[in-house]
């Protein structure tokens, strides 16, 4: 459209203006972490005296709003968040953040069907010579769908968002309501430096991935102590939801050489620096997070962390006791996934142990979950769960060589304790 600068010109307002245009009742999807806008966020929160009703849903905040932080919000704007991190478990306690753990593969669905979304406010990229304004790193997950059936989408444009292209990675001037424009860069996302807990799982996992395997790794210290070791593999393709700073590495290193599929992308100023460059398209959650679709890549190798397990395989990969630490995300998604693919497999890693607070080592792994502790992944999924003393393969097994299989890969001061515990309350015979 040769007159989208007249377009844009005439949907321009400030931002001050564009929050205005929230009403009491809307329910907003302000993107997941780098894609929410921040400067608009934060002046509709500052109207909220003459806001009621009025909800604000997003993933994995990385920004200390205003919102979460003060009860004097409840009854006028309520945060909720389909994905919990550092900044959701902060400020719980404060009443003002619903947390929710959805599959990705359905919070498409859930913003639809549960919260009823009808205004979309998000960050965008400077618009292209064509008007069109993209989604960028952590926008292209489930903002194109969303603006289908938006009644108001008002856009944030940003010179940092980088342009990102794939399915559903943009949307014209002439489609959305208003525009206003604040520049803010992007947070670093921690990159947790691995433990030598976590290099002793990845060394024991290099070996199960074969030359030519298509890989799909979590995030933190384990996912990148693993990536990283990734250096010594050949022709490697990726089908993942998130691309990561290690992923950047190995595709420089030549090591990636098929293709990749992923959904966001959270990381280093680096890491978004090469996303801009147009090398790596981004595809909708809904497809990337499709255990169907993960399942047509063979030798799909899926890697993620965990927290704790029983001796039967239930895994818990989202809440300490009754608090809830983390959320699902594509974990399940991709757990599946892997049962579909042919050669596929998935790994489920932990420590053996981790330290209460007043330093007693507690296992990781126990005869029963703790009350409250939630079955993230149930056992008859599980395929591999994996910790610094081995690889226990737990699919299809009988309930004993699970269980022998979990004690063994248990930290050697706990399975003497483990196999009583055990033939105690039956599991096990001897």
């Amino acid at each position: 459209m040769s007159d989208w600068k007249n377009i844009y010109r005439s949907k321009l307002v400030s931002v001050r203006e564009a929050a205005a245009k929230i009403a009491s009742g809307d329910r907003i999807w302000f993107g997941s972490s780098t894609s929410t806008p921040i400067q608009l966020m934060d002046a509709v929160v500052d109207r909220y005296a003459e806001l009621t009703d009025v909800h604000i849903i997003s993933s994995l905040f990385l920004y200390d709003f205003k919102v979460l932080q003060d009860a004097k919000y409840i009854g006028h704007i309520k945060g909720h968040s389909v994905f919990v991190g550092p900044q959701e478990r902060l400020y719980h306690k404060i009443g003002n953040i619903d947390n929710n753990s959805v599959p990705f593969s359905k919070v498409c669905i859930a913003l639809r069907d549960y919260y009823r979304v009808d205004t979309l406010a998000v960050d965008v990229s400077l618009p292209d010579e064509e008007g069109y304004l993209y989604w960028g790193a952590c926008g292209v997950d489930w903002h194109g769908e969303i603006a289908g059936y938006a009644k108001k989408i008002i856009v944030q444009v940003n010179k940092y968002q980088p342009r990102i292209k794939g399915p559903e990675c943009r949307i014209h001037v002439s489609q959305v309501d208003y525009i206003c424009e604040a520049d803010h860069s992007f947070p670093v996302f921690p990159q947790r430096e691995p433990t030598d807990t976590d290099k002793q799982i990845a060394a024991i996992l290099i070996d199960q991935i074969p030359d030519g395997a298509c890989i799909q790794l979590g995030i933190g210290g384990l996912a990148n102590a693993i990536g990283y070791r990734l250096e010594e593999k050949k022709n490697l393709s990726v089908y993942t939801e998130m691309f990561t700073d290690s992923m950047m590495h190995l595709l420089k290193k030549g090591v990636i050489t098929g293709k990749i599929v992923a959904g966001f992308s959270m990381g280093s100023p680096e890491l978004y620096e090469f996303l801009a460059t147009g090398q790596i398209e981004l595809t909708p959650l809904r497809i990337t997070n499709d255990e169907n679709i993960i399942g047509q890549n063979d030798n799909l190798i899926s890697i993620n962390g965990c927290l704790m397990s029983d001796l039967t395989g239930q895994v818990c990969s989202e809440s300490l006791g009754f608090t809830q630490y983390s959320s699902i995300g594509g974990q399940g998604d991709f757990v599946r996934g892997a049962l579909r693919s042919k050669g596929g497999k998935s790994f489920l890693c932990m420590p053996s142990t981790i330290r209460a607070k007043d330093n007693r080592m507690i296992s990781t792994i126990s005869v029963a979950l703790p009350p409250g502790a939630v079955v993230t992944v149930q056992r008859c999924d599980v395929m591999y769960v994996v910790t610094e003393y081995g690889i226990a393969d737990l699919y299809l097994k009988s309930i004993p060589d699970r269980v022998n299989a979990m004690i063994s890969i248990a930290h050697p001061d706990f399975r003497e304790a483990l196999r009583r515990e055990a033939i105690a309350v039956g599991l096990i015979v001897r």
